[in-house]
């Protein structure tokens, strides 16, 4: 039969090494606060005026990280920058859009805007000649949503993101929406790991939210199918998490220097009626066909061309709610060593009942190769003599499980390509999956380091992902 195809809206094959150097196989560390730690002190609204502001938790939140972006802009944009920064000339605003009073806003929001136009969102203004220039305005009763779904600290990245369109002002933007908003994203990351570093005044962010707020870019994505041309478009799930991690691991430096013309981001189109009718979705059987002949293509190559030397395809063996017998634990990924019944090259295990199916209806086709890949990698490692257990094997693996992504994200593989939203599907398994002890045993990395690894992974190749390269 016809070998199996995703299909996506082709960019043209680039080299991975095109993308970007990320920090590797790294593990976030966060230093204060902990559980212990007592809440740090509110900003006094006589020093951070929010015109519109009212006594509740979504502007008082806001109130802080602007007061915290102020400090840490003031800090930064000399040694980054070379200049001294300059404080928002055009204040900040806050409405309720079903509650506007006009007199509260007597020329409007930001560049003169209704304030009933601010409703779902969030916005920079920089139009010199318009009333209320270099101002950030938001929509509190949204912000407040936002913060039910996703955790207390999305109204501060909101606030970190804006105030990234406010550096850019000062300094240029790239020459692209996407790039423009992903280096705006770059600039919250590095901002909220000084806030998890325990360096702001105001504003607090523990480990556990960090997964929290990834899982609320997905609210803030472009809908599948956005090309990267569109003259508002903001990027994939992939690309934001993406930017965002790269500031909070390398700082504002790198946003400033990799947001130039020659980035790459993984948005694309659909290319045809049935891609975008089916959402880029294969059916089953044939993702299951993908994973059975993409992975051992994958890893022979791999051994072959970096890791000189040979590898042999282990068994793969769907199951159904319980674990092949050879399994110390009854988890839904699995990895057994060579032995008796799992032949010469060991055994990869997935729980299509508990696990694969779920995540293929609830995520999406590209899920399932994310999930299998991992044990996968596990198998490859012992087969190079390296640790498949414990939680350095697990943080290799994911990061060997992006390397694949990104060799099929290239078209390397034989007849086998990615759809538009197929690596934001690989961010919403490790984030709602990952760190889950029924699903590769007990860990303590989180679901923020697990797409942290992936990433590296696939932007960095093998020299990322601990396997001697």
């Amino acid at each position: 039969m016809p070998a199996a195809v995703l299909r996506r809206a082709v960019l043209a094959l680039l080299a991975v090494a095109a993308l970007l150097v990320v920090s590797g196989c790294s593990v976030v560390v966060l230093g204060r606060p902990s559980a212990a730690d007592p809440p740090p002190d509110d900003a006094d609204p006589g020093r951070v005026d929010v015109v519109g502001a009212v006594d509740g938790p979504i502007d008082l939140l806001a109130r802080n990280a602007l007061a915290d972006l102020e400090d840490y802009w003031a800090e930064q944009f000399p040694d980054v920058f070379g200049a001294r920064f300059d404080p928002l000339a055009g204040g900040y605003f806050s409405v309720d859009p079903a509650d506007v009073d006009p007199a509260v806003y007597p020329q409007g929001v930001g560049c003169g805007t209704d304030p009933r136009e601010v409703e779902d969102n969030a916005f920079y203004c920089s139009a010199p000649q318009a009333p209320h220039s270099d101002s950030i305005s938001y929509d509190r009763t949204f912000l407040a949503e936002l913060a039910d779904g996703y955790g207390r600290f999305i109204p501060a990245l909101v606030m970190a993101h804006e105030f990234g369109h406010a550096v850019q002002a000062r300094v240029g933007s790239p020459p692209t929406s996407i790039a423009t908003e992903t280096q705006a994203d770059c600039f919250a990351g590095a901002w909220t790991a000084w806030v998890a570093e325990g360096r702001a005044t105001h504003s607090q962010i523990r480990e556990p939210e960090l997964d929290q707020l990834l899982r609320g870019y997905l609210l803030l994505r472009d809908p599948v199918g956005t090309g990267t041309d569109e003259q508002q478009a903001h990027g994939s799930y992939f690309d934001r998490v993406s930017a965002f991690q790269e500031g909070f691991d390398d700082g504002p430096v790198a946003c400033r220097d990799r947001f130039g013309p020659d980035r790459v981001f993984t948005q694309g189109e659909f290319t045809t009626d049935e891609d975008f009718l089916s959402g880029g979705n294969a059916p089953y059987g044939t993702i299951e066909q993908i994973v059975e002949t993409s992975l051992p293509e994958f890893w022979d190559r791999a051994f072959t061309e970096v890791l000189d030397d040979r590898f042999t395809a282990p068994q793969l063996e769907p199951f159904r709610g319980q674990a092949p017998g050879c399994a110390t634990d009854d988890v839904d990924l699995v990895y057994c060593p060579p032995g008796d019944g799992t032949g010469d090259a060991g055994l990869v295990g997935y729980d299509e009942q508990d696990l694969i199916g779920p995540a293929y209806e609830s995520l999406g086709d590209y899920a399932v190769p994310t999930a299998v890949a991992i044990p996968y990698a596990l198998a490859a490692r012992d087969q190079l003599g390296l640790s498949a257990e414990g939680d350095e094997a697990l943080r290799s693996a994911v990061c060997l499980a992006g390397w694949y992504s990104a060799q099929v994200y290239n078209g390397e593989l034989t007849n086998v390509v990615i759809s538009p939203g197929d690596l934001d599907e690989s961010v919403q398994f490790l984030l709602e999956y990952g760190n889950d002890p029924q699903v590769l045993g007990a860990t303590d990395v989180s679901g923020f380091q697990l797409v942290d690894l992936f990433r590296g992974g696939f932007l960095e190749g093998a020299r990322a992902c601990d396997v001697g390269v």
